[in-house]
């Protein structure tokens, strides 16, 4: 089979995803770079301020968690940035990272609400309160935490930070641009030398079944959950097995009949968050945080996350769970 046989079947999943996905990484250095060169770093974190304060997390910290509302890619590259001057410690990478929790929670809080709504309608609300409360306590956990393992950071008082901002003001735009340009050709060389092959890879192990079959070994093990209803295995193995939207539309198909209620169904979408999460934080979220960080702390970032948001969705579970019994 010719080259030009393979690349329509290549472009839909493989090429034109590592091309969107690679753009978008770009836009986020781009910004992340030129914030940097304006050193506007201190004017965006005090959106963040108070916590950071509280948590004892440095300014980069705080732009990180403001910019976060708007570009996860952004966000985490200043975090790397910092990193690699050594501005921030490893421990403050980490920190920092699973603090942006509750702006990337609210990034796509839109998307999710309206797809949930429509199909699920009232437990759509009651779904997006637990995982919107689950964000809030990871957010609150990492200040406490920040607060007991890093020293005490210095913050400029707030009129010395004004007038440092108004002395930014009249940085040189041009210059600012250029510089940016630099250090950006040199960061997306190492981005792509990193982020292309592992994309490749996991395109490959998805290829040949081998998330399938992580995902129908995990969906099979249900039964160590003997209070979900046998509708509810049906929600998660499709929330598992397939994409959060097949399991929506069979839990909004099973209320529409009134085989299950509100409460089954959140509980089903839960769980079924819950066993997803790992697998699909591997399939979707490794190849561009490789790019950004090394690969070995792209993978420690990963683990760390995915066990402070399975805790999370866990607790707020069991808390509904206890509360609706």
């Amino acid at each position: 089979m010719q080259f030009a046989d393979i690349l329509p079947q290549l472009w839909p999943s493989l090429i034109w995803p590592l091309i969107r996905l690679i753009f978008f990484i770009s836009v986020g250095l781009l910004v992340a770079n030129f914030i940097e060169s304006l050193n506007w770093t201190s004017k965006i974190a005090a959106l963040s301020r108070p916590l950071i304060r509280l948590g004892n997390l440095s300014e980069t910290a705080g732009a990180s968690f403001s910019m976060a509302l708007f570009s996860g890619v952004s966000a985490n590259t200043m975090l790397s940035e910092a990193y690699e001057k050594k501005t921030i410690v490893k421990k403050e990478l980490i920190l920092s990272n699973l603090f942006n929790s509750l702006p990337t929670y609210f990034l796509h809080l839109p998307t999710v609400f309206f797809i949930t709504a429509p199909l699920i309608k009232g437990a759509a609300i009651i779904y997006v309160g637990l995982t919107f409360g689950a964000a809030i306590f990871r957010t609150v956990s990492i200040v406490i935490l920040s607060r007991f393992l890093l020293p005490a950071v210095e913050h400029p008082k707030t009129q010395q930070a004004e007038t440092e901002t108004q002395k930014n003001t009249m940085i040189n735009w041009k210059g600012a641009l250029e510089k940016s340009w630099k250090r950006f050709k040199k960061r997306i060389r190492k981005i792509i030398h990193y982020t292309v092959p592992i994309y490749i890879l996991i395109f490959i192990m998805h290829r040949v079944g081998i998330f399938d079959a992580l995902e129908a070994g995990m969906a099979d093990y249900l039964s160590f959950l003997p209070w979900l209803t046998p509708q509810s295995m049906g929600i998660i193995t499709l929330h598992i097995a397939a994409e959060f939207t097949a399991g929506l539309a069979v839990a909004g198909a099973l209320l529409q009949e009134g085989s299950m209620d509100y409460r089954e169904v959140v509980l089903a979408l839960l769980v079924g968050n819950v066993l997803s999460s790992p697998v699909r934080a591997i399939r979707h979220q490794f190849p561009y945080y490789a790019g950004i960080f090394q690969p070995r702390m792209a993978a420690e970032l990963i683990v760390y996350s995915q066990i402070f948001r399975v805790g999370s969705l866990m607790l707020m579970g069991c808390i509904y769970f206890v509360f609706t019994l």
